[in-house]
């Protein structure tokens, strides 16, 4: 199948375009030489910018095209583990965000190695890297087929690589120069380009209805004999699968700890809050974020819920005889979303929405290049010099973080290839299988930081222990390993927001068994030593 661009299309692509090389322009016409404006924007980002980007980090492709997919399958239900997220962005809000400020932090886990060592520092480090190219090497494969439907007619991996090589190359151009603020201002150009292409498949889509609107609604609060509104948002049924993954009982556990991570120990967000100009400003930012990401997200769900009526209701479509089939696509099958977009979608349109899967894409990408590029410098790379006794000026780290880019880069691309294979020919939904990568690294994550800042216990070596725990823990409970340990009959089915509540208890066990170090005050007799060297030294 081969979807052909109108002139209306190409003048769409040619506008993006223009936007991005001025936008672009505009953001890099200085030079970025300091690390503190290249990692963190000088402290100087506006609040609301910052806002909109933490809401643009927290979007992606994979809600662009998985949020339609789940309004089209279930209801609005996904909206309630906001919840979660609200309880999770005040946490991080009140009591996190001050202590990054107060510690004048580049990265979250530099926190660690003053509680705990140094060692533990480039542990989470080294983890969150992990679990980061796993997460956003996700995103990207995401965006990358469906871009590869639309450009190249195919999902052959081949194609899907050169769609990946082309959104990290873009990705890579806009964010390796001016660092963080580039990021930024490129996150609320993309923010305002997605949320427009919503916004005009909904109009499209309802006007292709023939029903009015009280008979839509009506219909959606009634689908049919035994089945559940789909305009239901609170489900409080104890479901503990992944068909359950977004009732209640999920939203007041497993998603508060997700955005906990998310929000506060995840540099992927932190960071951008870190270039706010005071920890208030980042704290009213975060939580901004967290409104704004509602009325977003909902978009979606309508899109979703719009395109329930078109493809499944013939009789609201005023056309008993004709019932409109979600089409498979090189014999693989697609998101309803998508098979909109590849069979139905107007002229003008479908470029909107396919620099609309760009965006999203190119929003989280960005993110993912600048912060694991800061942990990499930051967290790894300057305390591997600073220990062998080299002092280097700070425009080296400068050019050390876009080189690290460059391999981020390379590495984001190479795990979306793996991902074709991963989750290509599965039944996991999109949005789920976004969300639930990030866990191999967030439970170890949340054991070490719930224990280094709310007990006194953990040691660098029971920090590396409980981050490797956690890991091991979500991988266990995956449906291809536990054919490995459990016969067929012992398998189970269980929501990641359960294997994470599970997975944070068992590390942050783990990571209490440590004894943390103690830091001895100086005898009088050392004190009077070492005041006599500083004394003769300063004679000499």
């Amino acid at each position: 199948m081969s979807v052909t661009y109108t002139e209306l299309d190409w003048a769409v692509f040619l506008g993006y375009a223009l936007l991005l090389l001025v936008s672009g322009w505009y953001v890099n016409r200085k030079k970025v030489t300091h690390s503190d404006d290249y990692f963190l924007g000088g402290n100087s980002m506006p609040m609301w910018m910052v806002a909109i980007s933490v809401l643009a980090t927290s979007q992606s492709a994979a809600t662009f095209l998985g949020g339609p997919d789940m309004g089209y399958r279930g209801d609005l239900s996904y909206l309630a583990t906001n919840i979660g997220a609200f309880i999770a962005a005040f946490l991080v809000a009140v009591y996190l965000i001050p202590k990054f400020y107060e510690n004048n932090v580049y990265t979250v886990y530099e926190l660690l190695e003053q509680k705990i060592g140094p060692s533990a520092k480039k542990h989470a480090g080294i983890m969150y890297l992990f679990g980061r190219v796993f997460a956003s090497g996700a995103r990207l494969y995401m965006a990358a087929i469906a871009v590869s439907m639309i450009l190249f007619g195919n999902i052959d991996s081949e194609s899907v690589f050169i769609s990946c090589f082309i959104i990290g190359v873009i990705g890579l151009c806009f964010s390796v120069f001016g660092g963080i603020r580039s990021v930024i201002y490129s996150d609320v150009i993309q923010c305002f380009v997605y949320i427009s292409a919503a916004v005009f498949v909904i109009y499209f889509l309802y006007i292709s209805i023939p029903a009015d609107f009280d008979k839509i609604i009506s219909v959606l609060q009634n689908p049919g004999i035994g089945e559940s509104s789909k305009l239901a948002i609170f489900k409080f049924n104890f479901d503990f699968t992944s068909s359950g993954v977004f009732n209640f009982w999920s939203s007041i556990t497993g998603f508060v700890l997700l955005n906990i991570a998310a929000f506060g120990l995840d540099q992927d967000m932190t960071q951008r809050v870190l270039t706010c100009k005071t920890a208030k400003e980042g704290s009213k930012a975060m939580l901004f974020s967290v409104v704004m990401v509602i009325p977003v997200m909902l978009l979606f769900l309508i899109i979703g819920l719009l395109l329930y009526i078109f493809y499944q209701r013939p009789d609201l479509m005023f056309n008993e005889s004709i019932t409109h089939t979600i089409k498979t696509f090189d014999g693989e099958k697609v998101t309803v979303f998508m098979s909109y977009v590849l069979n139905e979608i107007p002229s003008g349109v479908r470029g909107l929405v396919t620099i609309g899967i760009i965006a999203a894409a190119l929003s989280t990408l960005n993110s993912g290049l600048s912060s694991m590029s800061s942990v990499i410098v930051q967290d790894l790379y300057r305390p591997y010099k600073e220990k062998k006794g080299l002092k280097l000026n700070d425009s080296h780290y400068v050019k050390a973080g876009k080189f690290s880019m460059v391999i981020v880069c390379i590495a984001l691309i190479s795990m979306a290839v793996l991902c074709f294979y991963w989750q290509q020919y599965s039944d996991i939904p999109l949005l789920t299988f976004a969300l639930s990568v990030m866990l191999f690294s967030y439970s170890g994550l949340l054991g070490v930081y719930f224990t280094a800042l709310f007990t006194n216990r953990g040691s660098e070596k029971s920090v590396s222990a409980a981050l490797i725990t956690g890991f091991i823990t979500t991988l266990l409970f995956q449906p291809y390993i536990q054919t490995l340990y459990l016969p067929g009959s012992m398998s189970f089915d269980l929501a990641f927001t359960w294997k994470l509540c599970i997975a944070t208890l068992i590390s942050t066990i783990v990571c209490m068994i440590g004894q943390r170090r103690k830091i001895e005050e100086p005898s009088l007799a050392q004190y009077q030593v070492d005041s006599l060297h500083i004394e003769q030294e300063s004679q000499l």
